[in-house]
């Protein structure tokens, strides 16, 4: 079994910054805009050197959105940073008819994503964004699980000609994902080989999904783990092939299961190849403040519950 090290915690929130920062040395086209968040998304460094292709909106999301459209007209990459409750659901008008109905060139970029934002409670843990972003015609929906992803899909969008929501997160978690990666948008990453169920896993349960995987494994079940850091378009073909193998598959998301990867996986199932699935994800719940930790214990997005939906699916088979 392949093993994975944790070389050393980071908070997603500093890849987007570092991946900024990168863009800003090699593309004089990207240009970031902030509704007035620039330490909490790490935009500092950009601002810094880039003065004249920053642009502080302040407390002004919708605001935001419309000048990012408009700056592409211009040829212009604009990359917006706030948390990503007020990068979607506060501005989703602005998005669906500027942005994704206009097929503008905008990256949005959403830190402090799903129960993880903490203490900051469920006026800011938003845990529907995947659902509201993924319906927009045209928009892609990217979920890193670490530093060193969420560094390299940052640089890699600014390639991608059309709209995108990149989410990543607050908190410090395991930085595990080779340093020098190329980033491909849609294509799955197969972490692990298994043949007794499959484990698709996006965002901060990537590397929740690993660790239950060695528990699995020391119980005598083969798990096969897959990174699904693109939700749209989703990878069909990666999760077809596990699931011919396995024959069963779990879904695991920081995210409602309702309209999240989960969903997204279901609708491919359906379409090609019925298969027992379990979610681990929130069911239909709005967050409350507490420690990241805390929370994820609390509302089953661990590695624990991880093991039991694989148990309880693979018993479904």
């Amino acid at each position: 079994m392949k093993k994975y090290i944790d070389t050393g915690k980071k908070d997603t929130r500093s890849g987007f910054g570092d991946g900024l920062t990168e863009l800003g040395k090699s593309n004089k086209n990207v240009v970031a805009l902030c509704a007035d968040l620039i330490g909490s998304l790490k935009m500092d460094d950009f601002k810094k050197n880039h003065p004249e292709r920053f642009f502080q909106i302040g407390i002004a999301e919708a605001n935001m959105i419309g000048i990012a459209a408009g700056m592409t007209i211009g040829g212009k990459i604009p990359f917006t940073g706030t948390f990503a409750n007020f990068s979607t659901g506060r501005v989703y008008d602005q998005i669906r008819q500027s942005v994704a109905y206009s097929d503008k060139n905008v990256k949005i970029c959403a830190s402090h994503a799903g129960l993880t934002l903490g203490e900051d409670g469920a006026t800011h843990q938003i845990l529907e964004d995947i659902g509201l972003m993924k319906m927009l015609p045209g928009m892609t929906v990217i979920n890193t699980c670490d530093y060193n992803q969420t560094k390299a899909a940052t640089i890699a969008i600014a390639s991608y000609n059309g709209p995108v929501y990149l989410r990543f997160g607050r908190p410090k978690v395991a930085n595990f994902t080779p340093e020098d990666q190329v980033f491909e948008i849609g294509k799955a990453i197969k972490l692990q080989e298994g043949n007794d169920v499959t484990i698709v896993a996006t965002g901060h349960l990537v590397w929740e999904a690993l660790q239950a995987a060695e528990t699995l494994n020391e119980q005598g079940i083969s798990a096969e783990v897959i990174n699904i850091h693109t939700i749209k378009p989703l990878d069909d073909e990666a999760i077809l092939n596990s699931i011919s193998k396995t024959r069963c598959i779990v879904t695991a998301e920081e995210h409602n299961f309702l309209g999240g990867l989960g969903e997204s996986v279901a609708r491919v199932l359906g379409n090609n190849n019925p298969t027992p699935q379990e979610f681990v994800a929130t069911q239909d719940t709005f967050g409350e403040s507490g420690t990241p930790e805390q929370l994820m214990e609390k509302y089953g997005l661990n590695a624990s519950a991880i093991c039991k939906a694989a148990l309880k699916v693979i018993d479904r088979k």
